[in-house]
């Protein structure tokens, strides 16, 4: 088909100088390749697809794979949080949680994240607790209660799989029995709410502004999850309770795997700002019992459940039995641990530092992972050098060891202590 001379391109209009509207960018706009400066960083990944001196794509193969893995590149500047922490995880179950922009739908997306979060929440705050309430028919439901056991709050969120969502969400009822919920927990721990909000409403019946007020007097903070746009009112509950930041308060997911991203985000308590540490009289001295392990031959009932189970714990301070920890004790409220359970608290105070990728080089200090003892890929000449090439290596600044792109994310999202640090100071 001959193309009309009224629409044919003009030899002035090159696809180097000009946008896809076929109009001239700005100078200062510009980026490398004559376009908007945005343009720059959207690839196609098969114009970089090369072979190698054998003829094989199996470098590039894996150089992709290992750029697709997330690296842990937080902020490791160690702050003042509350590592006792008391969370309510709030989900909005209306209406609106039926759309599939997500797919299957949302609310689908929306529990498998919650039952994924509440899993690595415990994980990495044991002497935590956390309840579970959601927003349906224009009021606040209660799933599970305070407490910090995990399989109970899993349980529930696998149970309201069958529940159905309908009508409006109420943000400020929902707020309301958060504050009941709250209410009596001790002023050592931290009162958090973390709301997942689909909607772009909110229908309320009284005046929200006011339980806002109420929420910063009781220095409860909220962080809100939203899956549709900024609302307003979110942006007002996030500012005022937590001091102005709305950088780490309030997020808008973009897509399914950010979804996930800033549900983990909130595994790691909040920093302490200094307006609020200044409002703090001194320091506070928490109780704490550690309790011995029996095992009986017989069984006898625990006094958390009322259940006959062969083993348990004993409480130091009233001698009663109980069958999980951590724990509050039900008959003298002492909170019970292990040591291992505040180890793993306390790492949020002084995160490790990150490890400093490798440059690629001809020749390396390490052939074999530290960690796994995974085998590098060997070194590249200067002259077989691609824009594709890693190193595959990833230095500890402080041990000197080398370790692979799996065992880097192993050491800061789980393990949370450097095998090369603990083995040096074991031989010292």
């Amino acid at each position: 088909m001959d193309l009309d001379p009224e629409f044919a391109p003009s030899p002035e209009h090159s696809e180097d100088e000009n946008n896809d509207d076929g109009k001239k960018a700005p100078d200062a706009l510009k980026g490398a390749n004559g376009g908007y400066a945005w343009e720059d960083q959207y690839r196609r990944s098969w114009d970089i697809v090369q072979e190698d001196e054998s003829g094989s794509i199996e470098s590039i193969v894996s150089g992709l794979v290992e750029s697709q893995k997330k690296r842990y590149m937080k902020n490791i500047t160690p702050f003042q949080r509350g590592i006792i922490r008391t969370m309510v995880l709030v989900l909005d179950f209306s209406n609106v949680m039926m759309e599939k922009d997500f797919r299957p739908n949302r609310v689908s997306v929306m529990i498998s994240n919650a039952i994924e979060f509440v899993g690595e929440f415990f994980d990495q705050n044991p002497i935590s607790q956390l309840s579970i309430v959601i927003m349906r028919n224009g009021i606040a439901q209660l799933v599970s209660e305070v407490s910090g056991n995990p399989h109970d709050h899993i349980e529930a969120l696998k149970n309201i799989r069958k529940l159905e969502p309908q009508g409006y969400p109420s943000l400020q009822n929902a707020l309301e029995m958060c504050r009941g919920l709250l209410l009596h927990v001790a002023s050592h721990c931290t009162r958090e709410v973390l709301v997942i909000f689909g909607a772009l409403f909110t229908s309320d019946p009284g005046n929200i502004h006011k339980t806002i007020q109420d929420l910063v007097r009781e220095k409860i903070t909220v962080r809100v999850i939203g899956l549709t746009a900024q609302v307003a009112v979110c942006q007002e509950l996030c500012r005022m309770t937590n001091y102005g930041d709305l950088k780490n308060s309030y997020h808008v997911v973009l897509y399914e795997q950010h979804f996930k991203e800033l549900f983990m985000d909130a595994v790691t308590p909040l920093a302490v700002t200094k307006v609020e540490s200044q409002k703090k009289d001194g320091f506070t001295l928490v109780k704490m019992g550690f309790p011995s392990r029996v095992s009986d031959n017989q069984p006898t009932f625990c006094s958390c459940h009322s259940k006959a189970v062969y083993g348990g714990y004993i409480c130091p301070n009233c001698k009663s039995k109980v069958c999980v920890l951590p724990t509050v004790c039900p008959c003298c409220d002492l909170m019970l641990i292990l040591s291992t359970h505040l180890a793993r608290s306390y790492h949020h105070l002084f995160p490790l530092k990150l490890f400093q990728e490798v440059p690629v080089s001809e020749e390396y200090s390490s052939s074999h992972c530290f960690g796994c003892q995974a085998q590098f890929p060997p070194g590249v000449a200067p002259s077989a050098r691609r824009e594709y090439h890693t190193s595959s290596r990833y230095h500890c600044q402080d041990c000197n060891k080398d370790f692979c792109i799996d065992c880097d994310v192993f050491i800061h999202e789980v393990l949370h202590n450097c095998p090369g640090c603990e083995a040096d100071s074991r031989k010292l």
